[in-house]
Order: structure tokens, then sequence, then C-alpha cells
């Protein structure tokens, strides 16, 4: 498999570990959005949100939850986004799942990617409808 994350979890990739366990492991981005921005990832390759196990998603949001908490605290940040991308055209760009922590401060300069604006109430309706018959 040709997967840098898989590599990661296997050592043969080098990482900067925060935090690893039977099921996860949590490390630093190579390419950070802000200071402190780490990767959460589940130690068995799952593609996409669709792919994996819903116990394994539980854990890995777990350690996001608590790898978040931990930046917080020890950076001093000012908030945290909490991302998951699956899919090319969700800016998925490793395809084994994974979640970002990033730390947020004030004065950096991250915008995500996409910009609110209203929705008509009949729209939202009928899209809540379909996806309700769906699960």
């Amino acid at each position: 498999m040709d997967c840098i994350f898989c590599g990661i979890v296997s050592g043969a990739i080098p990482s900067t570990r925060i935090y690893e366990d039977e099921g996860a492991i949590a490390f630093m981005d190579i390419n950070p959005g802000t200071r402190g921005h780490a990767l959460v990832i589940p130690r068995s390759h799952f593609r996409d949100i669709h792919d994996i196990d819903p116990e394994v998603l539980a854990h890995v949001a777990k350690v996001a939850q608590r790898v978040a908490g931990a930046a917080r605290t020890a950076l001093a940040a000012d908030g945290v986004n909490l991302v998951q991308s699956s899919g090319a055209a969700a800016f998925q760009s490793v395809f084994h799942i994974h979640f970002h922590v990033i730390p947020r401060y004030e004065d950096d300069d991250v915008r995500l990617p996409w910009c609110p604006r209203p929705a008509d109430p009949a729209d939202l309706r009928a899209q809540a409808e379909k996806i309700r018959g769906a699960m």
C-alpha cells in the first residue's frame, strides 16, 4: 500500500508524535496552518469517513478531542478547529482518514474554504427530508 500515513504508523516515515495508543496516533503536521497544528489518524487504514468502522472513528475522535484540549492549554490558543475532510472535492489530499487539530489564535491568517450565506428554508427542509430518508 502506498499511503504516507500507513508509513508513519509503521515507523518507516518519521514523525513528531504527540500521542499514541493501540488504535490511534497523533503527530505534528509538517505543513502546519498554525503553531501546534497536529493530525490524528487511526492505526488501521481507512480511506475516509464512509469507510471507517464507527467504533474506530469514535476512538479517533476522542483522541482528537484530547489533543485539542492539550494544544489549547499548552499553547494558549484562543480556539481550535477540528477538521476532517472526506474526498478530493472536500480537500482531502491523503486518503487515510485523519483529523486536523488546528489551534487558532486571534492573529493567525488561516481562513476556512467556504463563505456561509443564508439558505432558503424550503431548500433546507427538502434536503433534510432526503438525508433522513437515506439514514
